[in-house]
């Protein structure tokens, strides 16, 4: 009787398979964050690269008007018919067509208007931003006036300010239509928005007609537009809807708390980037201003003849 000798078996064991998952599975937790914080880079990098676009359009409007565009256009307290400063950059960043179908003359919500108004512009949009580009806006509270101004609040009075600006969504409770977004917002200043919608230190704001020469911060320190997230609810590029809730803040913002605060209110600035906010300055530069960053040096870089000075350490 010959002798029979068993071949040997190729192939993995049960215990040399659950090694390779368990190794394979330690591979793909190291490399998704990585992956993540990659798509992130290149997000970021591109909201970078349209608010350089926004800066742009800003300084060639500047260079055909001698001035920069208002933050809105207002003709009667309210705002109305409000159109706003981006609406204004439209025919310098290759939208002539949609600046073309837009009557000025008339308030944003006329009927002549009202295709406008879900019209998504990809450059106002940060790609960091998960929220839908469309939203429903939400309407004013009754008794709400906030596009009406306010006398400054008393140092008793913090908790009344809380009340009335907490961080809570302004586009809760009930809604007036669908509208699309903006992520970029101009830079008002240091004060409140709704106090004194058509005076701030900063940028822009209601009727503003500001000129290159009126930074005396310098164009390099001062802020022109920023960021915010949709976290808190919806900011717009067509302007001021005096119907809407939060009507001047949803175009324009404040430096009352820094980037991404927990603090942080609807009209502050806020984005969705790890560590801070892009801006540009008033230069055409643009900044990932940090979330670290001190209070009032922050303030200093929102106004625009403040006369603070910024070292370079700041």
């Amino acid at each position: 009787m010959s002798a029979y000798r068993r071949a040997p078996r190729s192939g993995f064991t049960l215990v040399e398979l659950l090694v390779v998952i368990a190794i394979i599975g330690v591979l793909v937790g190291l490399l998704l964050p990585a992956v993540q914080a990659a798509r992130e880079s290149a997000r970021r990098m591109q909201c970078s690269n349209h608010l350089r676009q926004v800066g742009l359009a800003m300084h060639n409007y500047e260079s055909a008007n001698r001035r920069l565009p208002a933050g809105w256009i207002a003709n009667h307290p309210d705002g109305e018919p409000g159109w706003g400063w981006a609406v204004a950059l439209m025919p310098y960043m290759e939208q002539n067509d949609v600046h073309s179908r837009i009557d000025s003359r008339l308030e944003i919500i006329a009927p002549v208007n009202l295709p406008m108004l879900t019209q998504v512009i990809p450059t106002f949009i940060c790609p960091s931003d998960p929220f839908a580009d469309r939203f429903e806006i939400g309407e004013a509270e009754e008794g709400d006036h906030d596009h009406e101004g306010h006398a400054h609040l008393g140092a008793g009075d913090e908790d009344d300010d809380d009340h009335h600006h907490g961080p809570h969504n302004v586009d809760e409770g009930h809604k007036l239509f669908e509208i699309s977004k903006s992520n970029y917002v101009g830079v008002f200043g240091t004060l409140e928005v709704d106090e004194s919608p058509y005076r701030a230190d900063g940028t822009f704001f209601g009727n503003s007609r500001i000129q290159l020469r009126d930074f005396i911060d310098g164009t390099s320190n001062t802020m022109a537009i920023g960021e915010r997230s949709s976290r808190l609810g919806g900011s717009l590029w067509q302007g001021v809807i005096p119907e809407a809730n939060a009507s001047f803040a949803r175009v324009v913002g404040s430096a009352d708390h820094t980037p991404n605060s927990p603090q942080g209110h609807f009209d502050d600035f806020s984005s969705f980037h790890r560590g801070g906010a892009n801006f540009v300055m008033a230069d055409n530069s643009v900044r990932l201003v940090p979330d670290t960053i001190d209070l009032r040096v922050y303030q200093a870089l929102a106004t625009r003849q403040g006369g603070e000075v910024i070292s370079q350490a700041d």
